[in-house]
C-alpha cells in the first residue's frame, strides 16, 4: 500500500543513532488528516485518495465543501489501488517507520524579483577601466543581427522572480517515527521555510 501524509515543516535539527553516527534531520509535524473521497478508474477516470487538512472557520468554507468537513485545504493522491482506504478515515504518521525511504515535495522559499547575480550565478561586471556601477549588471545578452536577427533568443537567462518552486526531494529515509508528537524526522533539507506545507510519499 502506498503510503502518503501531508505535514508542516518545522525546521531541522540532528540526531545520533546507536553507532554514534550524526544524521542531519528535518521536523515534519503531521496532524492527522482526513480521507475525505477516493477516486476510481470507473467513475473518475482514475485511481486516487483526497485528503483533508487542517482546520477552517465555518464561514469560510463553502456548502457543498461543508459536506466534508471544515478543512482548510485538500490534497490528492494518485495510485494503483486505493482499496485500502475508506472515505473518513484518519492518516497520521503511524503508517511509516523507521528506514522507510519517501519522497517530499514542497515550495521552495519564495526570493521575489532578483537580479541575474543571485538569480543565476553572474560574476557582474569589473569595476575598472572607466566603468562604473557594473558590478552586478548582466552585461551583452548578444543581441546583435548576427544571432535570431537582433531578438532576444529564448531562454536568456535575466533578472526576475526567484524561489517559490514546486520542488520534490527523492530517496530521503524516515529516521524516527514520534507518534505522540505527531513529527517525522527525516533526513537530509526540505524544500521551503518553516511553516511550509509539505507532502510526504512512500512509493
Amino acid at each position: 500500500m502506498k503510503k502518503f501524509v501531508v505535514g508542516v515543516k518545522k525546521g531541522m535539527t540532528q540526531l545520533f543513532d546507536a553507532d554514534g553516527v550524526v544524521h542531519p534531520v528535518t521536523v515534519v509535524s503531521v496532524p492527522p488528516v482526513t480521507v475525505t473521497q477516493v477516486k476510481s478508474k470507473e467513475k473518475d477516470g482514475y485511481v486516487a485518495v483526497q485528503i483533508g487538512y487542517g482546520v477552517q472557520k465555518d464561514a469560510r468554507v463553502n456548502q457543498a465543501q461543508k459536506k466534508k468537513g471544515l478543512f482548510k485545504g485538500y490534497k490528492e493522491f494518485r495510485m494503483d489501488d486505493s482499496g485500502a482506504h475508506a472515505v473518513g478515515a484518519a492518516v497520521g504518521v503511524d503508517q511509516f517507520a523507521a528506514g522507510d525511504l519517501v519522497q517530499v515535495s514542497g515550495l521552495t522559499k519564495g526570493k521575489g524579483f532578483q537580479g541575474v547575480v543571485k538569480r543565476h550565478g553572474f560574476h557582474g561586471g569589473p569595476r575598472s577601466h572607466g566603468q562604473k556601477h557594473s558590478e552586478r549588471e548582466a552585461g551583452s545578452i548578444g543581441g546583435g543581427p548576427g544571432r535570431a536577427g537582433g531578438r532576444v533568443v529564448r531562454g536568456m537567462r535575466m533578472a526576475g522572480r526567484m524561489g517559490a518552486d514546486r520542488v520534490t526531494v527523492k530517496n530521503l529515509k524516515v529516521i524516527r517515527v514520534d507518534s505522540d508528537a505527531h513529527e517525522l524526522l527525516i533526513e537530509g533539507a526540505l524544500p521551503g521555510r518553516a511553516g511550509t506545507l509539505v507532502e510526504v510519499v512512500q512509493k
